[in-house]
């Protein structure tokens, strides 16, 4: 098991909890936040090195925020209906990635990203 830091904000609770058990398959910690508000706190509080963050949960340029606010913080963002252009555009505001709020694919990216830091 990995030992990252995961902050997890997602809209519905049911797939909160499904993605947080998965991850937590994979890592020795992830965080749940519960409220908009709650997000910085709770990345700062646990030294989260990932954040997957809903975006339809989020307003438009959280993801620049967060990446302004939290530099090294990777950024994989979920979205039900995640297409080419939410990607580019999430991209360019500093996420690291953009897929639906599946747990394979969330595992997969968030895997992605840390060995491509790993590598770095």
């Amino acid at each position: 098991m990995e030992p990252v830091s995961i902050v997890l904000y997602q809209n519905d609770a049911r797939t909160a909890q499904l993605l947080a058990n998965s991850l937590a398959q994979h890592f020795e910690s992830v965080h749940l936040a519960r409220s908009h508000e709650e997000l910085g706190p709770t990345i700062a509080r646990n030294r989260a090195e990932v954040l997957v963050l809903d975006m339809e949960k989020s307003y438009w340029g959280e993801v620049e925020r967060l990446h302004q606010e939290f530099p090294s913080l990777s950024i994989v963002c979920t979205h039900r209906l995640a297409d080419e252009e939410l990607w580019t555009e999430a991209l360019n505001q500093g996420a690291s990635d953009v897929c639906e709020p599946r747990q394979d694919e969330v595992v997969r990216s968030v895997i992605r990203e840390r060995a491509h830091r790993a590598a770095a």
